[in-house]
């Protein structure tokens, strides 16, 4: 008798047939990852005054927002956006916010 057989175990998924289906999913896929749609920083090379995209990042203006920076074409447009004003009634919500604000549409 042939050892080899005897621990051989058939893989779960056979790529050289056409239409495998996997018997059981792959261990990172067992459960929802946690960070999924959460991105640990963004960047946005588009200065947000003039719309013109900013090359070569590096010595230009910027601003960090959270995980979001900002980068501008010149110290004027990053100025100018710093001094625009909030397009809202309060810059800070009054009170806490509730369930009821979120309710999408």
């Amino acid at each position: 008798m042939n050892t080899l057989t005897s621990i051989y175990k058939e893989p779960d998924i056979k790529f050289g047939e056409a239409g495998w289906i996997s018997k059981s999913p792959l261990p990172r896929d067992q459960q929802q990852s946690h960070r999924l749609h959460e991105p640990v920083s963004m960047i946005s090379s588009i200065d947000p005054v003039n719309g013109h995209d900013v090359m070569g990042v590096t010595g230009h203006p910027s601003i960090i927002d959270g995980i979001l920076t900002i980068y501008f074409e010149s110290d004027e447009t990053r100025t100018a956006y710093m001094h625009t004003p909030v397009n809202h009634p309060y810059t800070r919500l009054p009170g806490e916010p509730s369930d009821e604000d979120d309710r999408g549409g």
